[in-house]
């Protein structure tokens, strides 16, 4: 039985730790330039099934759950470079204070389940309330995955299921096949781009305030000045 997982992705400024990490490596300073690192934990072979078409267009033929692997990879999404580490849990995130580090640290979840288990589609259904009980608010980039669409004879959830949860979740829906690498990578990129989108707003936003700011500080020292010149 395949349960639900998520692919943890978080958009980082470049630190100290980036650099050393790219250190002497040309293209991954290239790939820096604009100040991201993206960083992604994932857990299940469902996940690092996904993750290795999408790095290296291969489908593993083993995975142990207990051995803790990351992955690395360089991409250009919209003509915009992004550095991806990835980290394969192992199976850490069903411990309910693991899981809740990684529900913390991650700016965008793809959660994902299979097509081919119902249970696993149900245990997807509940993911955005523990991301919601963990971060106290809904606006988080996601991206919803229906995975093994190459087994349609086996089929559990119907597409139309995948996009009445997504309707909910209000984000993005994909039905992808590891085996077949199909739509591997517009799931990916579909999340990046919710990342960027969500800091793009925020920036927005905090710009607007500091504009606000300012501006209620010049009326308060015009209305100071005016008070001083009536006295």
């Amino acid at each position: 039985m395949q349960m639900g997982s998520i692919l943890h992705i978080t958009m980082t400024s470049e630190d100290s730790q980036a650099r050393t990490e790219v250190e002497g490596k040309e293209e991954r300073g290239v790939a820096l330039m604009d100040g991201k690192l993206l960083r992604a934990d994932i857990k299940g072979r469902m996940i690092l099934a996904m993750t290795m078409q999408f790095i290296s267009h291969q489908f593993p033929d083993y995975h142990d759950p207990t051995i803790e692997d990351a992955y690395k990879t360089q991409v250009r999404i919209d003509n915009e470079p992004a550095y991806l580490d990835i980290l394969d849990t192992a199976g850490q995130a069903e411990f309910t204070a693991m899981r809740e580090q990684y529900m913390r640290g991650g700016e965008g979840f793809i959660i994902c389940y299979s097509v081919t288990d119902r249970q696993s589609f149900q245990e997807a259904a509940k993911f955005k309330e523990l991301i919601f009980q963990v971060r106290h608010t809904c606006e988080i980039p996601l991206v919803l995955v229906g995975n093994k669409i190459d087994l349609e004879e086996f089929r559990q959830v119907s597409t139309e299921e995948g996009w009445s949860l997504a309707r909910e979740y209000n984000c993005a829906f994909f039905e992808t096949s590891a085996a077949l690498r199909f739509c591997i990578d517009d799931a990916f990129h579909g999340l990046v781009r919710e990342i960027r989108k969500k800091e793009s707003m925020t920036s927005l936003m905090e710009k607007k305030l500091k504009r606000k700011d300012s501006l209620w500080k010049k009326l308060k020292g015009s209305l100071k000045k005016k008070k001083a010149n009536m006295t």
